[in-house]
This record gives structure tokens, C-alpha cells and sequence, in this order.
């Protein structure tokens, strides 16, 4: 099944240590991520886009406001949600597939079971013949790929992103996200990419989130009007997709910002 997202005024406060005061997180954020749709939000370090991600996962609760997946109020650690970090986090004890499997473990899947759904992961993330490498065998991109086989396998109805390309050389990065994109249209995920790399943010997503600095507002909601989700590199070449960088360039001041 794949189920929609919706922030409905959602405001977080965190409690400042040694104070009695609280700090503004994220502030009156309203918007929605439809059925099989990726969302990717940008904005200033610091505005809250990390705290979004924690909230759909419902590692966070709102303040204010409600967090909802397929119209169900978030109200914790939910099985709809597939987090993947900036790291791999891949146990270094465990094979490749038996890392994919892990998640399965931990919901009481039949061994069988497991083993077959991690190497279809494994496969969509052309990672078959690694599957029995450790971790330390891999490059960082494969890794990568592998952690991202690991999140899928759970069959999560939505995915969330974490900057999952920061730590990567730049061919590295194309690559991967190349490959990323590919996977996650052909599953159909709904899915929410955080980044600060606002091609990337053009490149595989069909929306933009622009975000202003905290307390976190939503400034601006940007379709990408731009053909081959699932081809970040034949997007790249399209002149249309600089247009929507340069916007996101000026609608975030980083001119201005730089000076």
C-alpha cells in the first residue's frame, strides 16, 4: 500500500537546558505529499528539516498541529515509515543480506520469507553478487545502495531520506542518485528527501519544499514540471531544470546570505 502524508499545522518547541524557555523548531507547517509522490524540502541548517523527518516517523510529536500518514494520526514509532540516515549504519558483523534482513528480524518474518524479500531488494539495487561481502568490501556508494535495499525490504509506505548523498564524492553522488531514483519509481514509494543540494532537490523530485530560517516556515511549495523523475542525470541536461535551481537559489537569499 502506498499512503499520503500531511503536516497540518504543525508547530515543535524543544525545552532549552537550564532555562525555563523553549526554542521555536518548526512553526505552523501545513502541506501534503499525495500517494507515490517525492517531496523534497529545503531550506537554511537549523530550520527544522531533520525534526520533520522525526515527526512523520513519530520519533517527535508535534506541539501543535497533527502529523498524518494515509490519514492516521501519527502517535509514535510507526511500521508505515522507512528512515534512512546520511551513514549506512550497516552491522559490520553481518553479511550484506543478512543486514537487508535485519529489519525483517526484528518484526518476526519466517526466515524464508526474509531471505527471499531481502534478495529482491538486493537485486533492485543491483547488489546481488555482494549479497554474502561484508560490509567493509563495499565502497561507500554500494553501502549506500545497501542500506537503501535494507530500508525497501520492510516494504515501508513511506521513505524517508536523510541526506543520504552528503558523505559521497561527486561521481559517487551521481550514481547513486541515479540509482536511488530509478528504485524508488519503480516501487512507487511516497518518499521525503531532505537536502541542502538544491540540484539534487530539482533532479529527483516532483516538489520542493523551500523552507525559511527557525523557526521553520514554509515559504514556498515548487512543482517540477520536468519529465524522467527516475533519470536525476537526463533531468540535469534539461534547460528547464536550471531554471528551478536558480529560483531556489534566490528564493533562499544565498547571494545575499554568501556576502
Amino acid at each position: 500500500m502506498v499512503l499520503a502524508l500531511d503536516f497540518i499545522g504543525v508547530t515543535k518547541r524543544f525545552p532549552i537546558v537550564g532555562k525555563r524557555d523553549e526554542f521555536t523548531a518548526v512553526e505552523k507547517l501545513t502541506f501534503h505529499v499525495g500517494a507515490g509522490e517525492i517531496v523534497a524540502v529545503v531550506g537554511p541548517s537549523g530550520c527544522g528539516k531533520s525534526t520533520i523527518l522525526n515527526m512523520v516517523a513519530g520519533l517527535d510529536g508535534p506541539s501543535e498541529g497533527e502529523v498524518r500518514i494515509g490519514g492516521a494520526r501519527v502517535t509514535g514509532p510507526t511500521r508505515h515509515v522507512g528512515f534512512m540516515l546520511q551513514k549506512d549504519l550497516l552491522l559490520p558483523w553481518r553479511t550484506i543480506v543478512a543486514n537487508v534482513e535485519f529489519g525483517l528480524e526484528s518484526r518476526g518474518i519466517a526466515r524464508a520469507e526474509r531471505r527471499e524479500r531481502a534478495m529482491r531488494e538486493l537485486e533492485r539495487c543491483r547488489l546481488v553478487d555482494f549479497a554474502h561481502h561484508y560490509p567493509h568490501q563495499l565502497s561507500g556508494g554500494m553501502r549506500q545502495r545497501a542500506a537503501l535495499a535494507r530500508t525497501l525490504a520492510v516494504e515501508p509506505d513511506v521513505v524517508l531520506l536523510d541526506e543520504p548523498f552528503s558523505a559521497l564524492d561527486a561521481q559517487t553522488k551521481m550514481i547513486l542518485q541515479e540509482s536511488f531514483a530509478r528504485t524508488i519509481v519503480a516501487t512507487g514509494v511516497t518518499t521525503v528527501l531532505i537536502t541542502h543540494d538544491l540540484a539534487e532537490a530539482v533532479l529527483m523530485s516532483d516538489r520542493v519544499v523551500v523552507m525559511s530560517e527557525r523557526p521553520g516556515r514554509l515559504v514556498e511549495e515548487l512543482p517540477i514540471d520536468l519529465p524522467r523523475r527516475g533519470d536525476p542525470m537526463g533531468r540535469g541536461r534539461m534547460p528547464r531544470a536550471h531554471e528551478y535551481i536558480d529560483h531556489l537559489f534566490n528564493t533562499l537569499h544565498l547571494a545575499e546570505r554568501a556576502a
